[in-house]
């Protein structure tokens, strides 16, 4: 069965923030779709899955209000569903910067093909990827700079490292366009003068040229998937933390105390049982025997009370 993945956000002012929370989680539960949806009084950011049918539907609802009759869906396939329920939830931003931006001021959009005759001109630009170091460690644009920042609340941080570049050509990208979109605003805010950002994102990007050799590597997303399907025929750049060989399946340490996210293969998550050290190993077989004690407790007190 073919999955419906909708991708999409919108800069816009919402009054009555909780109300519209209440409305449009009660329409997705009736609908039937998953996935996760943030409002915020700046907008709206959310990536739902269903049947073609339902997510037909959910775009109709959409484009029936006003504010977001201009809505752009990145739309994808999977073969299974990337979320296990629905939520929707009030944020205050929806896509956290911590910054005072003013949105309206946001660079200029790019297309895939004006960023790709970039590239074939040899134009003088930089390409700044907006997102978390663990996401461009997976994919990412030719020569595109990379900051290693693990929030886009340290985004600001970048900037400061980027000052000697105010009169150059910048040309942002993310996912789906939502952070450079804040971050080029930004960027106009602090001063440089020739701010771009790539209209819809990778997602796009891959979807209309998926052999692009501009583009390398895998792209990640926040769901169930991690990798996106778009550029399933790219080689991956991360390598498994344990034998190196090249992998982009991410998975968190089981240790529940530790949690770090790590590249690894299937041969080495079995052969270390999901652990990325063994020090950690140790301590989640420790937590796996509390948690099997506590078990047979409660079993026992059941026993009890049906004897």
């Amino acid at each position: 069965m073919e999955i419906n993945i909708l991708l999409y956000y919108k800069f816009v002012n919402i009054e009555n923030t909780e109300e519209f929370v209440m409305k449009h989680l009660e329409f997705c539960k009736r609908l039937g779709v998953l996935g996760k949806v943030l409002i915020a009084k700046e907008g709206i950011n959310g990536s739902i899955s269903g049947t073609k049918e339902q997510t037909e539907m959910y775009k109709k609802e959409l484009y029936a209000d006003k504010r977001f009759s201009d809505i752009v869906f990145k739309e994808e396939i999977g073969l299974m569903y990337p979320f296990k329920k629905i939520s929707v939830r009030l944020r205050k931003e929806i896509i956290r910067m911590d910054q005072d931006i003013d949105i309206e001021k946001k660079g200029k959009y790019i297309s895939p093909k004006e960023l790709i005759d970039l590239y074939k001109n040899n134009e003088d630009f930089v390409i700044l990827d907006t997102r978390n170091d663990y996401e461009s460690d997976v994919g990412k644009f030719k020569n595109a700079f990379t900051p290693k920042i693990k929030t886009f609340r340290e985004f600001p941080k970048v900037v400061e490292k980027l000052k000697d570049k105010k009169d150059k050509k910048i040309v942002m990208y993310c996912t789906g366009g939502i952070r450079c979109e804040k971050a080029s605003a930004y960027l106009v805010e602090q001063g440089f003068n020739d701010i771009s950002q790539l209209h819809g994102g990778i997602i796009t990007f891959c979807q209309e040229y998926p052999n692009s050799s501009i583009w390398q590597g895998k792209c990640f997303v926040f769901d169930n998937r991690i990798i996106s399907n778009v550029d399933d025929e790219n080689a991956p750049l991360t390598k498994c933390e344990f034998c190196n060989i090249n992998c982009d399946l991410y998975r968190n340490c089981k240790n529940p105390n530790c949690n770090h996210f790590m590249a690894v293969c299937d041969n080495c998550q079995l052969e270390h049982k999901g652990c990325c050290c063994k020090e950690c190993f140790e301590k989640y077989n420790e937590f796996l025997s509390i948690k099997m004690e506590k078990n047979r407790g409660r079993k026992s007190k059941i026993e009890k009370i049906n004897a």
